[in-house]
């Protein structure tokens, strides 16, 4: 369903502009931005959508991103003279929230859905194929996102990722213990960690399924340790927001050192372990301190977000959801970089979701400002995997939290497109 975005958690002195601006969404439409100053030409409609106040994994920055981002743009005069209207929906973590977004979408005229967050990929790309509107830079969960040529993804989603991941584990891990989620896109995990850490004559990690929304997970936990041994064992999990509650039930686990008197590593991968998590849970005293972590982007102090960083100081106000060091809003930035340079290729008056994905087809340039590869997405751009075609951008980095801060391991962007092609 269509929502209007509005903070949750702010200061009193700014109660009354954050409810203003609240009131004058509501009088221009269902999580439309008020107040643009775009161009002479005809607006551009998009929506972005996100699961919010929901029992799993929430991502309320991404569209909280999206309208800062189209305050930004029609205060310097729109996107080729076009006001940017963006609309926001919560797409409520289930199928019937996710199509009812898409479907809003086709109700809106929108010409594009924009950097989102969903895991229902067969609820809202179907709405979205039949009326031919594009889904640019989607957070990268579902196996949609991958397959459907209206599809314009900007990361290599949890396949890159996980496959990295192995990579980056193989070689200070002797034993992996993978807890994930027991979900069908969860099933693929272990064959594309494995496939990681194959890379390196590992023998593969063990596989331990957990519900994605429990409260605590001490059986999950202790297997996971037990598994993984104490001599340079590692223990990762991917459970998106429940990562934080399962490394909760870890860590009340009696210590165990190996004969060189380390603890067993604990890591994961951005989206389930972020700057963000680890501010909440201690910083440089998180029981984060030490882990890896494998992301799609430079870390969140490297000079190439300074752009994003400026439009949040300026745009968002008081919006706390608009953490600059969150992935979701990150996305966000970069898939709303895509369609604003993508818009701008089409050098006239009129912007349909038609012209959109025809120039996007053939082999419109986007460049991101480092921030990932250059992307393109002409047949010959594609990785092909048999399970992710779509994927364009195959590289990721390896990160590390030293002193509460999220940071480099090694400097630079890893290709993992042929770990990913190996995978079973």
């Amino acid at each position: 369903m269509c929502m209007v975005m509005t903070g949750r958690r702010l200061t009193p002195l700014l109660a009354y502009v954050t409810t203003a601006a609240a009131a004058a969404s509501l009088l221009t439409g269902c999580g439309v931005l008020p107040g643009a100053t775009g161009g002479s030409r005809e607006p551009v409609t998009v929506m972005t959508w996100a699961p919010d106040q929901t029992r799993a994994t929430n991502m309320p920055g991404m569209p909280a991103m999206a309208q800062a981002y189209a305050r930004w743009i029609n205060a310097n005069g729109g996107i080729d003279g076009h006001e940017l209207r963006v609309l926001t929906c919560n797409e409520q973590n289930s199928n019937s929230g996710a199509a009812a977004c898409a479907r809003r979408a086709v109700q809106e005229g929108a010409v594009a859905v924009v950097g989102s967050y969903s895991q229902h990929g067969r609820a809202f790309m179907a709405p979205l194929e039949g009326a031919g509107i594009p889904y640019i830079g989607g957070y990268g969960l579902s196996e949609d996102e991958f397959t459907s040529p209206l599809s314009y993804p900007v990361n290599g989603g949890q396949a890159s990722l996980i496959a990295g991941h192995g990579m980056q584990l193989a070689a200070s891990c002797r034993k992996v213990s993978l807890v994930r989620p027991d979900t069908i896109a969860g099933d693929k995990l272990p064959d594309l960690l494995n496939s990681g850490l194959r890379d390196a004559s590992h023998r593969g990690a063990v596989d331990i399924p957990a519900v994605e929304d429990a409260a605590e997970y001490t059986e999950q936990a202790g297997k996971a340790r037990l598994r993984a041994g104490s001599e340079k064992g590692c223990v990762t999990a991917v459970l998106g927001e429940r990562t934080q509650t399962f490394f909760d039930s870890f860590r009340r686990l009696p210590e165990r050192k190996g004969d060189d008197g380390e603890s067993v590593r604990i890591s994961s991968v951005l989206g389930s372990v972020g700057q963000p998590l680890i501010d909440r849970t201690g910083g440089a005293h998180s029981p984060f301190e030490g882990a890896y972590v494998t992301g799609w982007y430079p870390d969140a102090d490297d000079k190439a977000w300074e752009p994003m960083r400026k439009v949040i100081k300026e745009h968002a106000f008081v919006d706390n959801r608009v953490d600059p060091t969150d992935a979701g809003v990150q996305t966000t930035w970069i898939a709303y970089t895509v369609f604003k340079q993508v818009v701008e290729s089409l050098g006239g008056d009129k912007v349909t979701a038609l012209r959109i994905s025809h120039a996007l087809d053939q082999g419109a340039k986007i460049d991101t400002g480092g921030l990932t590869p250059p992307l393109r997405w002409r047949y010959d751009d594609l990785l092909g995997a048999r399970d992710f075609p779509r994927i364009v951008n195959h590289e990721v980095t390896f990160q590390v939290v030293r002193n509460g801060r999220l940071v480099a391991q090694k400097p630079g962007f890893v290709d993992v497109g042929e770990t990913v092609l190996a995978a079973p």
